[in-house]
């Protein structure tokens, strides 16, 4: 069951990184409004076009750095407010903690302007091994880029 709660309001964006997203009508449930696991994909493609502007993807169905290859091991989303119809939405995210071998996002759906959050939650990240298909750490690189998104702490 999708629990709806009232969010507070979006404060301003000056951390982790913003990646504006469209939501299409295939992306809606039958009352008009984004679909609940389409909230996980277009979070998914934020974070991997993120990314891959910076080198870490997938080309010809091979990883352009061995920290490309990783795997979502934790999902966790609260929803707010519904985003409404098609158009762009905002996904903020960040890294809440890099580990060895995980890495710990947060993330919020709002809107282009800011000022709504629509969603927020959690994801975690486990890098692997191809061959192994055992955790093994981040590359030197992945770290340097991950840095640039780390969420200060208090």
């Amino acid at each position: 069951m999708t629990t709806v709660t009232e969010p507070a309001a979006a404060p301003a964006v000056s951390y982790g990184a913003t990646v504006h997203i469209p939501v299409h009508f295939d992306d809606l449930d039958a009352m008009g409004m984004l679909h609940n696991s389409r909230y996980a994909v277009l979070v998914e493609r934020a974070v991997s076009l993120w990314w891959a502007e910076r080198g870490v993807s997938f080309s010809g169905g091979r990883p352009t750095t061995p920290d490309a290859f990783n795997v979502v091991r934790e999902y966790g989303i609260t929803f707010h407010r519904p985003v409404l119809g098609t158009g762009d939405i905002t996904i903020h995210f960040w890294l809440d903690k890099i580990g060895t071998t995980s890495a710990a996002y947060g993330f919020r759906v709002i809107s282009t302007d800011a000022t709504t959050v629509h969603a927020e939650g959690r994801r975690v990240n486990v890098r692997l091994n191809p061959a192994t298909m055992r955790p093994e750490p981040w590359t030197d690189h992945a770290r340097g880029l991950a840095a640039t998104i780390l969420r200060p702490t208090a």
